[in-house]
């Protein structure tokens, strides 16, 4: 079979997440397998800039299919949002004979490879982010691994939470979207969810969700919050949206909520069956589209089958919470019903 591109290189780009190994395995595999030649780009587009390249190998991808993290590594890069940075890194592709690249991130990655195929490289981008806010792909890699990170911490933190009779306030990530907020609070039978996407009153879906509960019976109360849940300025100077909210039910129920915020944690850890799988799928498809001389792709997971879709096109795709989950979680949660 003729391929379109001699030799492409793959990168890690912004926040890691779960699976991301298992895409790079599969992009080096399949490389190989159509006989193109593959190089690895250690910490991003920084590492495309500085030139910190290496060939890669069936040896290179060996035993990484189960690890968390990238072995790339990922890092930012200022310098490559301007035009003289996107010039140096064009430069490294010309000197490596480097004809098309797989960025595997989020939309900020995409992005950046919309600047690099300006300059006349080649580009395809695989969804990697733990908060599934790409709003062209409904699952993006490493979500289902922190999700189920995230689910058990907070089902270890209810047995203690229920001995001693206390409320549980857990932030999960998710600045911008409340994607892993609202998944996680389905699945632990969460008090209360607060996501940065909903306008919430803290009264009326928090305090009296408790009250209710505490009336029902209850002792234990668990709020899933999302570290951008105040989705305005002030979380920007005083980050800390967990803490915000136990303040709040200390000062109107009375009671001394325990915060726990999970951070990275949802990060780490080997990734679970479905990362892996639709990591390897999703390597494979990038690889091929290259192959097949198209550029300017993010592929794509939608409806349980893998596509590819055109890069702007994807990015105009705002993230969405998923309504089902939403009209659900209302239902689980105690709030009020409404007629669509």
């Amino acid at each position: 079979m003729a391929v379109a591109v001699k030799r492409i290189g793959v990168l890690t780009s912004g926040g890691d997440a779960p699976g991301m190994n298992a895409a790079v395995r599969a992009v080096v595999r399949t490389a190989l397998y159509m006989g193109i030649d593959v190089v690895g780009i250690r910490r991003g587009w920084s590492g495309l800039i500085s030139g910190d390249v290496y060939r890669m190998d069936e040896n290179s991808v060996n035993h990484i299919i189960n690890r968390g993290g990238t072995i790339l590594y990922t890092a930012r890069s200022d310098e490559f949002r301007t035009e003289a940075g996107q010039k140096k890194a064009v430069a490294t592709c010309k000197l490596m004979g480097i004809d098309g690249v797989v960025a595997i991130g989020g939309d900020g990655t995409f992005r950046g490879c919309l600047a690099l195929a300006r300059h006349g490289i080649s580009v395809v981008g695989i969804p990697g982010t733990i908060d599934n806010d790409i709003g062209c792909t409904h699952y993006s890699i490493g979500y289902d691994s922190a999700a189920n990170t995230a689910i058990e911490a907070i089902d270890r933190l209810r047995d203690t939470m229920q001995s001693h009779e206390r409320c549980s306030v857990v932030e999960v990530m998710g600045h911008r979207a409340g994607n892993l907020a609202q998944y996680v609070g389905i699945a632990t039978g969460a008090t209360a969810v607060l996501v940065p996407e909903k306008k919430w009153d803290f009264k009326h879906d928090v305090a009296e969700r408790i009250r209710n509960a505490r009336l029902n019976g209850r002792t234990h109360f668990m709020v899933i919050v999302a570290e951008g849940a105040f989705n305005d300025d002030e979380i920007m100077k005083d980050p800390g949206s967990a803490n915000k909210v136990a303040d709040m039910i200390k000062e109107e129920l009375g009671i001394d909520p325990r915060v726990t915020v999970l951070g990275h944690i949802q990060r780490g850890g080997a990734p679970n069956a479905r990362d892996r799988v639709t990591a390897t799928r999703m390597g494979y498809w990038a690889v091929d589209c290259l192959a097949a001389g198209k550029t300017n792709r993010v592929v794509c997971h939608r409806n349980g089958t893998i596509c590819d879709m055109d890069m702007e096109e994807a990015l105009m795709i705002p993230n969405a919470l998923n309504e089902h989950e939403d009209t659900v979680l209302r239902a689980m949660t105690g709030g009020e019903f409404y007629e669509k």
